[in-house]
């Protein structure tokens, strides 16, 4: 092998997204089977504000923020975060969330060596600081950079420089892992060696990123 590392983006990649997980969060929320029916990339027609944000007319943060306060709305919420959200549709299980392909993918790269790294624009904004502490498996990782902190977003390069920087390797060392297209841009403007993750697809993606070392 020639890589030394991964990087990965977590929510969509390491994470289902919350599209994948809305019987989950109707549950928790005590919410009817079918309430919640946007489905971002799922069912992008029928997803105007994603397909906005896909455009680049709004953010994902902007995208998430909007989808916080109409849920909040239907059970009467007080939330000002989409951390608030997340805490409460996956607050009590956080491993059910967890991509079963992606623990098998961890083993793997940890039986060879190979270090790991997440690159987030949104960890602790998104799941909330406590999320984290929840999910063993991050104990794995050699570096966790998190624009929650940093402010510094992807596809901005200095996102990228930074986490190399922390994991003190070349670019031609690593490779990187988002299902972003316009963070998937931004990597491979400054020359890093990408897998775009498809979530239509986890277990496909998966395999592209054991072939690519």
């Amino acid at each position: 092998m020639g890589k030394k590392a991964v990087i990965f983006d977590f929510g969509g990649v390491i994470s289902k997204t919350m599209f994948e997980t809305h019987h989950l969060t109707e549950m928790a929320l005590g919410l009817e089977s079918g309430t919640l029916k946007w489905l971002g990339p799922f069912d992008v027609k029928k997803d105007q504000l994603w397909a906005s944000m896909q455009r680049g007319d709004i953010s994902e943060r902007d995208y998430w923020f909007i989808r916080t306060k109409e849920v909040a709305k239907l059970i009467d919420a007080d939330w000002s975060r989409m951390s608030d959200f997340v805490k409460a549709a996956r607050g009590a299980d956080p491993t059910s969330i967890i991509r079963p392909e992606f623990l098998n993918i961890l083993a793997y790269l940890k039986s060879k060596e190979i270090r790991l790294a997440i690159l987030s624009n949104e960890l602790d904004l998104f799941y909330g600081p406590e999320f984290r502490k929840k999910l063993q498996f991050l104990d794995e990782f050699d570096v966790i950079c998190d624009a929650t902190y940093t402010d510094i977003l992807k596809p901005d390069p200095r996102a990228y420089y930074d986490c190399l920087e922390r994991l003190d390797l070349k670019i031609e060392d690593c490779i990187f892992v988002d299902d972003q297209r316009k963070n998937i841009n931004g990597a491979e403007d400054i020359g890093l060696s990408c897998v775009q993750f498809d979530v239509l697809n986890p277990s496909g993606s998966y395999k592209k990123l054991i072939e690519s070392f």
